[in-house]
């Protein structure tokens, strides 16, 4: 304004600035505790321990989606692929919320630090529902192990191999891939045979013993 030759009151000015909206405050990036790294110890027992994480990728026209995807990490069975724009923690919540009629809660999770997963709406409900949330270090990926190499063939053989032109389709091709994950696809790790059936045997074995 100087420069231009034009007078100004340094008060006027900065109650310009404040009416247009101009005065935001600086947003702190937020202070993480210490994460203790927590080894990937597995329970043989179903609904124990699930793993959270997210995925991102965009439709044929561009636009942009993101995948929440829920493991069980002691039987690999994917619970949910929830697929949208946005995925808040409220969403996440409603995840957990739909899981909690079809077959209860876990005592853990296993997670990144994503703003999302450290949200106090999360940690909040958790803490009401007695779940224990094992949060992995930055920049450790490998610490949720099970979860991203459920990520790797999602994104091979799924994200990576179709052209989506809504996210209702990919939300309805989804639901049958992860069903033919869940129920058809042999593991390695679990004896060869899909989680749904070494969920079963779990159930079936725990239920012998508890009799």
């Amino acid at each position: 304004m100087r420069r231009k030759g034009k007078g100004f009151n340094h008060k006027r000015v900065y109650r310009v600035y404040c009416r247009m909206g101009l005065n935001l405050k600086r947003r702190q990036k937020r202070v993480l505790p210490p994460r203790i790294a927590m080894p990937l110890d597995v329970v043989d027992k179903a609904n124990y321990q699930w793993a959270l994480d997210f995925m991102h990728d965009s439709l044929y026209c561009g636009k942009r989606f993101r995948t929440l995807n829920i493991l069980d990490e002691s039987t690999r069975e994917c619970l949910v692929i929830e697929v949208d724009t946005s995925l808040p923690a409220g969403r996440v919540i409603r995840a957990l919320e739909r899981l909690k009629q079809e077959r209860g809660l876990p005592k853990q999770l296993r997670m990144d630090n994503g703003p999302e997963l450290i949200s106090t709406q999360l940690t909040d409900w958790c803490e009401a529902h007695h779940i224990e949330l094992v949060y992995i270090q930055p920049g450790k990926p490998q610490q949720n192990g099970f979860v991203e190499r459920f990520n790797g063939s999602f994104r091979r053989e799924f994200l990576n191999a179709y052209l989506f032109e809504s996210l209702e389709q990919v939300r309805d091709m989804a639901w049958i891939w992860m069903r033919d994950y869940n129920e058809e696809r042999t593991h390695e790790s679990l004896g060869n045979i899909p989680p749904a059936e070494y969920r079963r045997q779990l159930e079936t074995s725990s239920f012998e013993l508890s009799r």
